[in-house]
């Protein structure tokens, strides 16, 4: 694969992942927590939205088939799908829609947040499990490639952590025009990559009528 190839990954399991845009989230779900809950909060989070793209990675492909679903149809619904998430960005409505979540899920400061909403769905939605399902099954079984895209969604997961821990101040130095114009952003670039996902799907399905 080409280093082309392992960049369009980083973009896009960046952009569908969000730090940035999960970042104040993960502020406001663990106000009020000492700075050791708050990191154990993190590192749980972190580990189990990890571990389940990883097991999405891994067998996600193999589950298409099961069940009956192409690699070219999938392509093609998560790339649509991956459109909805960029809409959802570009219009604001990702934002309010995660809002809505941390005011749910903490009717109690006491409550840990690490599982739900932090690794499910805000790590680990339907958007990331299409992704890396679409990445690995653009491999077509070569191991080093598709170990080139796990190392890639660790480091995603890297800077999840790292943000999570320097929450509190990139929150203030980016407020919440800075996050709006960052959101923004990368919503247009998800959306071009999505398009491109759906693309190569009709181009797959074309090819196989040859």
């Amino acid at each position: 694969m080409s280093l082309d190839f392992y960049v369009t990954a980083f973009v896009t399991l960046f952009v569908v992942i969000d730090p940035i845009g999960t970042t104040p989230i993960f502020v406001a779900l663990t106000q009020g927590m000492d700075r050791t809950r708050r990191r154990a909060v993190a590192i749980r989070a972190c580990l189990i939205g990890l571990g389940l793209l990883f097991l999405f990675g891994l067998f996600g492909d193999a589950l298409l088939g099961f069940i009956g679903i192409s690699m070219p149809a999938f392509r093609i619904a998560g790339g649509l799908l991956l459109f909805l998430t960029a809409l959802e960005m570009l219009f604001g409505r990702r934002t309010r829609r995660r809002q809505d979540q941390t005011e749910a899920a903490e009717p109690e400061p006491v409550e840990d947040p690490s599982v739900f909403p932090l690794a499910i769905p805000l790590l680990a939605g339907p958007g990331g499990i299409a992704s890396i399902i679409l990445l690995t099954g653009q491999t077509t079984g070569d191991l080093w490639a598709s170990a080139g895209i796990f190392g890639v969604m660790l480091v995603i997961f890297a800077i999840v952590f790292i943000l999570f821990l320097l929450a509190t101040p990139i929150e203030r130095a980016l407020g919440e025009t800075g996050i709006l114009v960052v959101t923004r952003l990368l919503g247009m670039l998800l959306a071009a990559l999505s398009v491109q996902f759906v693309i190569d799907g009709l181009r797959s399905v074309v090819a196989s009528f040859g």
